[in-house]
């Protein structure tokens, strides 16, 4: 009996070569699938990394740059290059900033953060400055080395220029190629492992090869699919993986938690950078971003539902005077107690929907949205609430002070229906409640958007109208009681425009005060006036007229006014004794610190100084026991009604005889009648002036009334 060819042995090791074949092929497939499947999960996890790195530069690169760019505002816009440096170099010391760059809109530089500034005012000639300088948006620019923020600066529709915020991507790069490199090692290792685990299983027992499948699958391919999808969602933006909870101290597993801290770590930093954009930093309020977003999210709401918003927006009044008399640390104190006041407030009265936000400087803006009571009546009630609150006394470094609010109330859709309308109106209802004398609150109408940009076209004509010969000093003459003798005159500015004639003072030296011109136009003023009175001839008994010039309260605060009488008094040869400053009563006591120190040394100078409008403050004869002045004027409004109202009569008595008593000499302004002039004249008034004396003069006419010889008797 032959033995069978093909027998069972054959046939089972033709079948277990088969079963081999198939397992091979099976193993084979599935390391293929995992070695693609690896290179695809590799391949997303590099994209996502990159982006996710990308992101995060051009992020922070933007907040940055925005959070600077509201800084420079103010002190490009008045040509402050010491705080525009100081914002500089406090945003190029962030780590990972390469170069922060402030220019002029023609592409100048400006400041660049050095202290010397090397290239101030050379253009910018690297190869992103030609697109930031044409861009009048913000703009993100990328080179190999580094990715730059452009933004625009400009007030309204005036470009003040532009900020270049520089971003290093060197360590970024480096961290990504690092993170990269270790991601496929360890992928590398997986599939090494994973080939010697599929080849022993096969040699050791084919019969496992179904459960060696499944084995892989279960423990390798769904993993790398799992990370594959997890990375992809990263890609979308997504940070919210869940962890994958596993006990597993195999490669997978360590790559599994490597990945869970990976993308904890990044939806870590997305939380901070999103923080960083959207809240303030000292008061941990909204910040401008994030209110506007909520405010054009609401606006859709309100659009739709046809409900009502009211935005109030607050500035706090005399703020620049805490920092720069106690400094910045008690103004970052007075804020947070200002917020925390402001806060309490809304909590109260604005209900759960109202949104306060801090748009940096001493500016809060609060939303309030319809609720069971209209919007415009909320607003109302929060407004009068606020005017009380925020003028009681802060106490800041174991002093008491008092500021107060000016709060600019605007509604949706009564005053306009989009964001950037809203907050303008806004803007332009607390600047008129500044106008109504501070420390109220104002709603906005169409008028006050006529009177802003009137009041915006003077201040854009005064600016340059010295150096263009429109503006022109004349001079009051001062005489004396005891003699009718012209001794001194008021030294008076006066503005010819080309096109709109003859601007009273009180329109454009309002302008001047609000918008900061009157420190560069007074200066310019005190030097010409003195340059001018030493050219004058002596009067008839021989004596030098003394000038009598005002002075800004912002002068007064500012520091400089000192030095600025001192250059104008040695340029010009003028005798200290013959300069009289005039200041308003009420600058004087609204700060009595400085202004006392101020005019001690102005005493020692030889230069005297009187008080202006004396009367209608608030202090009335007892500071002039502290304030050192040489002389009080007295208020025209008390002159005019001497003869008919005994009050007034009672008044100005009293004021010429407490003076005299302190050894202050009196100035009676606005005499208009012969009978005005006697009756001070009887009580004793040292000085008078006033259209029945003499008007005011151009300086010829000032030396051809001297050479006259003129007493007060002749008009």
């Amino acid at each position: 009996m032959s033995t069978p060819r093909f027998g069972l042995q054959a046939r089972f090791l033709a079948g277990s070569a088969v079963v081999l074949l198939v397992v091979v092929a099976i193993v084979g497939l599935m390391l293929v699938r995992q070695a693609a499947a690896q290179r695809e999960a590799l391949r997303n996890s590099g994209e996502v990394l990159s982006q996710v790195f990308d992101q995060g530069v051009r992020e922070r690169g933007t907040a940055l740059a925005n959070a600077l760019a509201d800084t420079l505002i103010n002190p490009l816009y008045y040509s402050d290059l010491a705080a525009i440096g100081a914002a500089v170099r406090n945003t190029a010391r962030q780590k990972s900033v390469s170069y922060v760059l402030v220019y002029d809109p023609d592409g100048r530089l400006i400041h660049d953060g050095s202290f010397d500034v090397a290239g101030y005012g050379q253009p910018m000639n690297d190869p992103l400055a030609k697109a930031a300088v044409r861009s009048r948006k913000p703009l993100v620019q990328e080179s190999p080395s580094i990715l730059e923020v452009d933004v625009p600066l400009a007030i309204g529709d005036q470009p003040l220029g532009g900020l270049r915020v520089g971003m290093n991507l060197a360590p970024v790069r480096a961290q990504e190629a690092k993170s990269m490199h270790a991601l496929e090692q360890r992928m590398r290792e997986t599939q090494r492992r994973e080939l010697g685990w599929a080849l022993g299983l096969m040699l050791l027992l084919l019969g496992f090869v179904c459960v060696m499948a499944f084995y892989v699958q279960y423990t390798l391919v769904r993993p790398i699919r799992w990370l594959g999808a997890a990375a992809q969602r990263i890609e979308r933006g997504d940070y919210l993986i869940e962890a994958q909870a596993t006990r597993r101290g195999d490669e997978v597993g360590e790559l599994l938690r490597t990945f869970d801290r990976m993308s904890q770590s990044i939806a870590r930093h997305d939380r901070d950078v999103r923080q960083m954009a959207y809240t303030d930093a000292l008061t941990g309020l909204t910040n401008r971003l994030a209110f506007r977003e909520a405010l054009d999210h609401r606006l859709l709401r309100a659009q739709a539902a046809g409900r009502g918003l009211a935005l109030l927006f607050i500035d706090i009044d005399e703020f620049k005077r805490v920092n720069d008399t106690l400094g910045h640390e008690a103004g970052d104190d007075a804020l947070l107690q200002f917020a925390q006041h402001i806060s309490s407030a809304v909590e109260q009265i604005g209900g759960d929907d109202a949104l306060l936000a801090r748009f940096g400087g001493d500016e809060f803006v609060i939303l309030i949205s319809q609720g069971q009571s209209s919007a415009a009546e909320i607003a109302k009630q929060l407004a009068e609430r606020l005017v009380i609150d925020l003028g009681k006394p802060l106490h800041v470094q174991q002093r008491e002070i008092f500021l107060g609010s000016s709060i600019g109330i605007t509604l949706f859709p009564e005053d306009a229906g989009d964001a950037t309308a809203l907050l303008k109106n806004g803007d332009i209802a607390m600047y008129q409640a500044k106008l109504a004398g501070k420390n109220c609150f104002r709603y906005y109408s169409l008028a006050m958007d006529h009177a802003v940009e009137r009041r915006l076209h003077l201040e854009q004509e005064l600016r340059g109208a010295w150096e263009r010969n429109e503006l022109r000093l004349v001079y009051q003459p001062i005489f004396r009681t005891r003699d009718r003798m012209l001794c001194g005159v008021e030294v008076l500015l006066r503005w010819d425009h080309p096109a709109l004639g003859a601007i009273p003072p009180s329109m454009f030296i309002d302008v001047a005060e609000q918008s900061g011109l009157i420190q560069i136009i007074g200066p310019k003023v005190l030097r010409a006036a003195c340059e001018q009175a030493q050219q004058w001839p002596r009067n008839a008994l021989g004596e030098e007229l003394f000038i009598s010039v005002n002075v800004s309260p912002k002068q007064l605060r500012n520091g400089d006014l000192l030095q600025e009488v001192e250059s104008s008094l040695l340029g010009s040869g003028l005798a200290a004794a013959r300069l009289h400053l005039e200041l308003t009563e009420t600058a004087v006591i609204g700060d009595e610190m400085l202004a006392v120190s101020l005019l001690e040394k102005l005493h020692r100078a030889g230069v005297k100084v009187w008080l202006d409008d004396f009367g209608t403050g608030f202090s009335g004869l007892s500071h002039l026991r502290q304030v050192p002045v040489d002389g009080v004027k007295i208020d025209r409004s008390f002159v005019a009604d001497m003869e008919r109202d005994p009050d007034d009569l009672a008044l100005t008595t009293a004021i010429i005889a407490m003076a005299h008593a302190l050894g202050i000499t009196v100035v009676a302004e606005g005499v208009e009648q012969e009978a005005q002039f006697e009756l001070l004249s009887q009580r004793g008034c040292d000085l008078v002036q006033g259209y029945w004396l003499g008007r005011p003069l151009e300086a010829a006419g000032l030396v051809s009334l001297l050479e006259r010889g003129a007493m007060a008797a002749v008009r």
